[in-house]
């Protein structure tokens, strides 16, 4: 690469001015001598002096010779430059080397010939297309970011007003290869409104050198400079050159673009402004294209298609610009900051060879959220045209339909899509997904694969998996991993994105690279898709998922990033079950585990080698011991060295004995309306899959805004074998009970469970609040008497306080209901507060009460294999009779003895924040 050097000599009268300017000079200097002889003697010693100059001088100075080629006369070259400056003075050079540039940009320049007529469609069809999909992109950008005409956008306010002069420094860059428009660039540049502060004209690789460079000493203008290459930097070297700049824009026009005279004034003023000061601006653009009916996308070069996209403007179709449009990309002339310019460079390109337009745009909107637009025109002005000779552009436009470009720049656009470029189409067509997942290695995608698979096989569900790509996980290996052909890394097909990681991180070995790209990438997919949940394994690299924290942070409709541990993976697969509309609330609850023991310290034992055992899908699950002053030695031993990794340990001891029913009661209090108490008595064993059993009820009958189940109070893990209300206790079987509907349908039950149950945070304020308005030592004394139940005999017990409540006011709770009783929980009916050992032996068999534990996945005993919906779930009152929910409020309410008086057809209304009653209300 080289600047340009000083004009070249072109006549021997060079040569001879500067002797005769010399000889002159060297006369007045010296006196006059009156003795011809030393006349004679000076003559000759000058003229031979003049014969060594000159051999040396013409050497050095020839156009043809350039003295670094010719090293075997290194020695003459020094010994000629020094007898150069030691003749004839510098000045005397330099002023008749001005002089000989005498040559005239008339007399060098060649114009660019256009014999032919814009070239105009007469395929109405294809007119048709083209103008609706160009006045649906203009519609709905005028309600989305507003357009402007030019006279608009010339009156809002600028940084850069040409009436306060107030003007940047622009240069402009000019890349020439064979095309003759240099002249009558420079032409329009020189005269417009705005001046320039640099131009700088490229010639890489070109046959024309020669002629460029003439062209530009011609103008003899020391703004306008001339670097050339024998290398040709491709079109990405223009952008390599801008780096350089020192002003505030550049401005890159193509050899086909002749800007008009006002181009200048309308680039820096609209760049001015607030709303796009963060922008790249220019003349042409293009719109990528949109998706099929099939749902894939086509070539941009498809002919006859309204989805191949737009070229704007696009006179063989009559499609001009009068208001400014926002495009995927500009094409031959690019106006933008210096310090955007930077931004091409992040991600290496597909390649060098073509494209760089896109790839500007692309890392623009990605990594600066930098949009791109083509400029309106003022039709009866051509001073306002970015082309003022738009037929050359449409020329070259037309001309990229060679086949190999065509596939490289499909490939390239579809690339930027699939890792998060917001085209057009997928800001006018947001889409909607219940799932993304994302894998930065293949060991990732195959732990994966089993939920990806499930959601993509449940009708009316849909998800894409991104990978990291390059090094990291290759596209074509995921696929392979995932049992896809690998061919669908190539399909314009939403299904697998590549992220092409290693594009940014190269042999880096520090991560910013890769949470750069990660973030920006997934940014963008979420923007694009919209998925409910981002999914990925909880153990993925602590930066990646930071990034991917991030990412899921930016969305504006609240994706939720979901991490799994990988043996968790395939027991959530009834996550693709659940709606959309409940998924993004998957890490809203917060269970708590809340332990009674006193001195049972093998229950114990038993109990939490139960609960370590169990999934928990990463949640943070926090737990608390509860115990009473007598706690024996060996119980307070064990809680004190028990670790739990799932969240933090609590222990909680009572001063003076408190009994069981204070014992559960206090154990337990919400935090928040997502806070969910889980209570056990240390001889109660849970099942691995007690937790997923929590988790998929809750997601699917509490946070599903679709569902409507105020009613629900509890969740219960255990399935009871008796009618535990009736004095006579009759078995009762719910899978025989339910068969016409389901034999393992789950059911809704008036009953609380107190061997094994999830309690809500609303309706455990209430019973706070209730058992303190009605505890009384003595049972005959609570007003509240439910016909017919044994409860009503009870002393001493929170469970008939809770049961009384739910009664009277219509609450029910979950309950399982798996072949034989299997059951999430199952209580051993050890010797403890209320069942003594004697008591135990006579009036108890075990075998009514401890049942099987779930030790495989569940979901296969559901109804369809899921949880049915909502309205189907069958509910029994207190004495196990199917009764609807609104019956069960009516009876509460019949019985009319709540802690305040209502008519027969109202309840108790309360404040759930305080679990205070309100008043009285018709259900």
């Amino acid at each position: 690469m080289r600047l340009a050097r000083n004009p070249t000599i072109r006549s021997g009268d060079y040569l001879e001015g500067m002797l005769n300017d010399f000889v002159g000079k060297k006369s007045k200097l010296k006196p006059q001598k009156s003795a011809s002889s030393r006349l004679v003697l000076v003559l000759t010693c000058f003229q031979f002096a003049f014969v060594v100059y000159a051999t040396f001088l013409l050497y050095y100075m020839t156009p043809s010779t350039e003295l670094i080629s010719k090293p075997d006369f290194s020695w003459a070259t020094k010994f000629a430059k020094q007898w150069t400056y030691f003749i004839i003075p510098p000045h005397v050079v330099s002023r008749y080397q001005e002089a000989s540039n005498s040559l005239t940009p008339a007399e060098v320049c060649e114009i660019e010939k256009i014999d032919f007529e814009q070239k105009k469609s007469t395929d109405a069809l294809m007119i048709k297309l083209k103008t609706e999909l160009y006045e649906e992109v203009l519609q709905f950008q005028d309600k989305s970011i507003g357009t402007e005409t030019l006279s608009q956008l010339m009156e809002m306010k600028s940084k850069w007003e040409l009436k306060s002069l107030n003007t940047p420094k622009i240069t402009v860059i000019l890349n020439h290869f064979k095309r003759k428009t240099l002249c009558s660039q420079l032409n329009s540049l020189l005269h417009q409104t705005v001046p320039f502060h640099h131009v700088w004209v490229l010639a890489f690789g070109t046959p024309n050198e020669v002629s460029l460079k003439k062209i530009v000493e011609s103008y003899n203008d020391s703004r306008i400079s001339f670097i050339s290459s024998t290398y040709d930097f491709k079109y990405y070297g223009r952008f390599q050159m801008a780096l350089q700049m020192e002003a505030d824009f550049v401005y890159i026009l193509d050899d086909d673009m002749i800007p008009g005279r006002k181009m200048l004034q309308i680039l820096s003023h609209v760049a001015g402004t607030e709303k796009y000061e963060n922008s790249v601006l220019g003349s042409i653009g293009r719109i990528l294209p949109f998706r099929q009916k099939d749902y894939t996308f086509p070539s941009y070069r498809k002919f006859r298609s309204k989805e191949a996209g737009l070229y704007l403007p696009d006179p063989a179709y009559d499609i001009t610009v009068d208001r400014i449009v926002q495009v995927d990309f500009l094409s031959s002339s690019w106006f933008l900051s210096a310090e955007l310019v930077k931004t091409l460079f992040i991600e290496t390109p597909l390649t060098f060879m073509t494209g760089e337009d896109l790839h500007l745009s692309y890392q623009l909107q990605k990594y600066r959220n930098a949009e791109s637009y083509v400029l309106p025109v003022d039709p009866k002005d051509k001073e306002t045209w970015g082309d003022s000779e738009h037929r050359l552009a449409y020329v070259s436009e037309t001309t990229v339909i060679f086949k190999d470009i065509v596939q490289v720049r499909d490939e390239q656009w579809w690339r930027a899509l699939s890792t998060g470029y917001m085209t057009q189409w997928a800001k006018m067509y947001p889409q909607e997904i219940d799932a993304l997942f994302y894998a930065h290695s293949i060991e990732e995608v195959k732990a994966l694969s089993p939920l990806l698979e499930k959601f993509r096989s449940t009708a009316g569900k849909k998800a894409y998996i991104a990978v990291s790509g390059g090094t990291f996980c290759p596209c074509e290996d995921a696929a392979t991993a995932l049992n896809w052909p690998r061919s669908v890394c190539r399909e314009r097909r939403f299904k697998i994105f590549d992220l092409g990681v290693g594009a940014i991180s190269g042999i880096s070995k520090s991560e910013v690279p890769v949470v750069q790209v990660v973030y920006s990438s997934m940014r963008g997919l979420i923007k694009i898709h919209n998925p409910t949940v981002l999914i990925a394994v909880s153990d993925i690299d602590s930066h990646v998922m930071k990034a991917l924290k991030m990412a899921s942070e930016t969305s504006t409709n609240g994706t939720t990033l979901v991490l799994l541990p990988r043996p968790s993976v395939s027991k959530v697969l009834w996550m693709a079950d659940l709606r959309s509309t409940a998924l993004p609330k998957w890490n809203k609850m917060h269970l708590s585990v809340n332990i009674i023991t006193q001195n049972r310290v093998h229950s114990l034992a038993r109990l939490l080698k139960s609960l370590e055992d169990a999934y928990y899908l990463g949640d943070e699950i926090p737990i608390s011991f509860n115990m009473d002053t007598m706690v024996d030695e060996a119980t307070i031993r064990l809680v004190n060295s028990f670790d739990w990794p799932h969240g933090p340990k609590t222990l909680r001891r009572r001063i003076i004995q408190g009994g069981l029913i204070r014992a559960v009661s206090e154990s337990w209090y919400p935090s928040s309306d997502d806070d969910y108490g889980l209570l056990l008595e240390d001889d109660i064993e849970v099942s691995p899959y007690y937790y997923l059993w929590i988790k998929y009820a809750l997601l699917a009958y509490h946070y599903d805004p679709q569902v409507s189940l105020p009613e629900l109070a509890s969740i219960s893990l255990y399935t009871p074998r008796l009618v535990e209300v009736l004095k006579e206790r009759p078995k009762w079987n719910a899978t025989e009970f339910f068969k016409q509907i389901h034999p393992n349908t789950p059911y809704l039950h008036q009953l609380p469970c107190s061997w094994g149950a999830v309690f809500f945070p609303k309706q455990w304020r209430e019973f706070y609040v209730y058992m303190n308005m009605r505890f009384t030592e003595d049972a005959k004394q609570n007003p509240v008497q439910i016909p017919k139940s044994r409860t009503n005999g009870w002393q001493a017990s929170w469970k008939k306080f809770l049961i009384d409540m739910m009664y009277l006011r219509g609450y029910v709770a979950l309950y399982p209901n798996f072949p034989n009783q299997a059951s999430f929980s199952t209580n051993h009916m050890e010797p403890g507060a209320h069942i003594a050992a004697k008591d135990n032996v006579l009036k108890h068999d075990k075998s009514d009460f401890e049942v099987p534990l779930l030790k495989d996945d569940f979901r296969k005993f559901l109804p369809g294999g899921k949880l049915p919906p909502a309205s189907k779930l069958p509910s029994l009152n207190l004495f196990n009779r199917v009764v609807s929910l609104k019956e069960l409020k009516a009876v509460g309410a019949k019985l009319g003895t709540d802690v305040i008086e209502c008519d027969s057809r109202e309840t108790v209304v309360v404040d759930h924040q305080t679990g205070l009653p309100l008043r009285c209300a018709s259900f």
